[in-house]
C-alpha cells in the first residue's frame, strides 16, 4: 500500500512541474536583404479580334473500313459544318449544324445508303474436335 502511494505522489509531482508551455522556440530568421527580382518584360497584349477559321479533315481507309470526316468554319460567333462517319450496317451518318450567337448548337442528321444485314455463314474452316467421350458401356459394381 505504501508502494501504491508513493507512485502516486511521485506521478502527482511530475505532473504538477511539467511546464505548461513549451520550452523551444524556432530560431528567428533574418529578413532578406534583397528585393526580389521583377519581370523584364511586359505580358502580351491580345487584340479583341473573334475567333476565325476553317478546318477539315477526311479518312478513308479501304483495308480496315474507317470513313470519317469533318468540315467546319468558324467567323467570330457564327460556326457551321458537317461530319460524317461510315455506320457498322453500311450507311453514311452525315451531321450538320449550326451556331449562330444566342440560338445554341443546331444540328440535323441524315443518313445515306441503305443498311446492309448479310445472312450469317458460319466459317467452315473451323471444326472443333470433342474433348469428351462417353464411355461405350455403363459398368455396375
Amino acid at each position: 500500500m505504501i508502494f501504491k502511494a508513493t507512485v502516486l505522489v511521485a506521478l502527482a509531482v511530475a505532473v504538477a512541474a511539467r511546464p505548461e508551455t513549451p520550452s523551444y522556440s524556432p530560431p528567428a530568421h533574418p529578413a532578406p536583404s534583397y528585393a526580389p527580382p521583377s519581370p523584364s518584360y511586359n505580358a502580351p497584349v491580345y487584340a479583341d479580334v473573334p475567333p476565325q477559321y476553317n478546318a477539315q479533315y477526311n479518312v478513308i481507309d479501304d483495308y480496315s473500313g474507317n470513313n470519317y470526316g469533318h468540315q467546319e468554319d468558324r467567323d467570330g460567333y457564327n460556326t457551321q459544318g458537317t461530319y460524317y462517319v461510315q455506320l457498322p450496317d453500311g450507311r453514311v451518318q452525315k451531321v450538320t449544324y449550326y451556331v449562330d450567337g444566342d440560338s445554341g448548337y443546331v444540328a440535323e442528321v441524315t443518313y445515306e445508303g441503305e443498311a446492309q444485314y448479310p445472312a450469317y455463314e458460319p466459317s467452315t474452316s473451323y471444326q472443333p474436335a470433342p474433348a469428351y467421350q462417353p464411355p461405350s458401356s455403363p459398368s455396375y459394381a
